[in-house]
C-alpha cells in the first residue's frame, strides 16, 4: 500500500509538473507572438505616418511642377538641361543608388537602400515631370519609402530580417499614398520581389502601412485615384473571347514595352558612352518627337490619356505606341520617375483602341488594359485585380479577371525589374528561379 501511495504521488507530481511546463510554454509563446504583433502595429503605424507625409509632399509637389509647366509651355524647352542636371546629381551624391531595383535587392538580402535615395529621388523625378519627361511616380514612390524606411530600421537597430519587412512596408505606404489604393499598394510590395513566393509575414505590417499613409494622404488633400467605367457588357461566350483576344493583345504589348526599354538603354550605351551627352540627346529626342506629334498629352505620366480613354471611351489609334516609345527615350537616357503609370496609359489606350475594333464597350476594354498591361510588366497578378477593384469598382470583375490572368500567363518571364525573381515557373508546378527578361 505505502508503494502504491508513493508511486501515486509520484505521478501525480510529475503530471503537475508536465502541466506547468506547457503552461509555461504555450504563455511564453503566447507572450512571443503578442509582443510581435504589438512591435509590428507600432511599426507599421510610424512608417505609415512617416512615409505617408513624404509621400503627400512628394504628391503635392509633382502636381504643382505639372500645373507649371502647363501654364509655361517653353519650359519643355529646358528638358535637356534639367537631364543634365539630373546625371550631375547621381554622379556626385547618387553613384551607389540602383534605383528600384535595388530596393527589390534589398528585400532579398542582396543589397542595402541609401539613405539619398530618398531626396535624390523626390527632386529628380520633380524635374523629369517639370520639364515634360515621359516618365511615372510611383518608381520614385517605391524608392522613397524604401529608402525612408530602411533607415528607419536602421535607426531603431532592427535585425537584418526585421529591416526587409520594414523595407516593405514603406514601399506599401509610398505606393498607398500615390494612388490611394491600401490594398493593391499592400500586396504589390510582398508580390512584386519574388513572383510565385509572397512574404506573408509581411502582411499585417504592409497592410497597416498602407491603410495608415494613404489615410494621411487623403487628410491632406491627395485625390485617391479613381475611374468610372461605363458600358459595362453582361458576360457571355462572345464578350469573353473578345476580352481574352484583347488580354493576349496586352501581353503582346507589355512585352513590347519591355523590349523597348532595353532595346534603348542598350542603343543609348553603344551610341553614347558620356552620360552627359545621352541624356541630353535623349532629351532632343524626346522634344523632337513631341514637336511632330503636336501635343503635350505624352509629357509626364499620361494621366489625361488615362482618363480620356476609361471614362470617354477615346484614344488616339498609335497612341500607345507613342506613350511607349517615349518613355523608353526618356527613362533610358537617364531621367528619373516610374515605368508604372506609363504602363497604365499604354495599357488603357490600346484595350480602348481594341475595344472599339472589336465592338466591346470601349471603357471596361480601356480598364482592362490597364490592369493587364500592367500585370504584364510587374508579373503581379493579384495586385493587378486589386487595382482594377479600387480604381475601377467592381462591377467589371469578370472581365478584369480574364484579363489579368491571360495577360499573366501570355507575357512569359518579361518585367520591367531585372532583379525582380521568378522563383516559380507560371506554366506548371516547376521550381525555376530565373531573373525576368527587361
Amino acid at each position: 500500500m505505502l508503494i502504491g501511495s508513493s508511486v501515486g504521488r509520484n505521478m501525480g507530481i510529475d503530471h503537475n509538473k508536465r502541466l506547468k511546463e506547457h503552461l509555461y510554454y504555450y504563455s511564453a509563446r503566447i507572450s512571443l507572438d503578442m509582443s510581435n504583433l504589438i512591435k509590428w502595429l507600432v511599426l507599421a503605424v510610424i512608417t505609415g505616418c512617416i512615409v505617408g507625409a513624404a509621400s503627400t509632399l512628394f504628391s503635392f509637389t509633382l502636381k504643382a511642377v505639372t500645373n507649371y509647366r502647363r501654364a509655361h509651355e517653353w519650359i519643355f524647352l529646358l528638358l535637356p538641361l534639367s537631364g543634365l542636371v539630373i546625371v550631375f546629381l547621381y554622379e556626385k551624391l547618387g553613384k551607389e543608388d540602383g534605383g528600384t531595383n535595388q530596393v527589390l535587392s534589398t528585400v532579398r538580402s542582396r543589397d542595402d537602400v541609401p539613405i539619398l535615395s530618398a531626396p535624390l529621388i523626390f527632386i529628380t523625378t520633380a524635374l523629369t515631370h517639370l520639364t515634360g519627361g515621359s516618365a511615372g511616380r510611383e518608381g520614385a514612390a517605391i524608392q522613397l519609402g524604401g529608402s525612408i524606411a530602411n533607415q528607419l530600421g536602421r535607426w531603431i537597430h532592427l535585425d537584418e530580417e526585421d529591416r526587409h519587412v520594414i523595407v516593405m512596408c514603406g514601399m506599401s505606404a509610398a505606393f498607398s499614398a500615390l494612388f490611394g489604393t491600401p490594398m493593391s499598394a499592400a500586396v504589390f510590395a510582398l508580390e512584386v520581389v519574388s513572383v510565385g513566393v509572397m512574404y506573408y509575414a509581411a502582411l499585417m505590417p504592409c497592410m497597416i502601412a498602407s491603410l495608415v499613409a494613404s489615410g494621411f494622404a487623403a487628410g491632406m488633400g491627395v485625390t485617391p485615384e479613381s475611374f468610372h467605367v461605363t458600358d459595362i457588357p453582361a458576360l457571355t461566350v462572345e464578350t469573353g473571347l473578345k476580352m481574352g483576344v484583347i488580354a493576349l493583345g496586352c501581353a503582346v504589348v507589355s512585352i513590347m514595352f519591355c523590349i523597348a526599354l532595353n532595346g534603348a538603354a542598350g542603343l543609348y550605351g553603344r551610341w553614347f558612352k558620356n552620360k552627359y551627352v545621352r541624356v541630353a540627346v535623349g532629351a532632343c529626342l524626346v522634344i523632337v518627337v513631341t514637336f511632330i506629334l503636336r501635343t503635350d498629352e505624352y509629357m509626364g505620366a499620361g494621366a489625361e490619356l488615362i482618363e480620356k480613354a476609361v471614362e470617354n471611351g477615346q484614344a488616339d489609334t498609335f497612341a500607345f505606341f507613342w506613350k511607349m516609345v517615349l518613355t523608353a527615350l526618356t527613362m533610358r537616357a537617364g531621367f528619373r520617375g516610374g515605368e508604372i503609370v506609363p504602363s497604365f496609359c499604354i495599357g488603357a489606350t490600346f484595350g480602348c483602341v481594341m475595344g472599339n475594333l472589336m465592338g466591346i464597350s470601349p471603357s471596361i476594354c480601356a480598364a482592362c488594359g490597364m490592369a493587364a498591361v500592367f500585370c504584364g510588366v510587374t508579373n503581379c497578378p493579384i495586385t493587378s485585380i486589386l487595382i482594377a477593384f479600387e480604381m475601377f469598382g467592381f462591377k467589371g470583375v469578370s472581365f478584369y479577371l480574364i484579363a489579368v490572368s491571360i495577360s499573366y500567363a501570355a507575357s512569359g518571364y518579361y518585367g520591367l525589374y531585372r532583379d525582380q525573381t521568378i522563383v516559380y515557373s507560371k506554366y506548371k508546378a516547376k521550381y525555376v528561379n530565373r531573373h525576368t527578361r527587361f
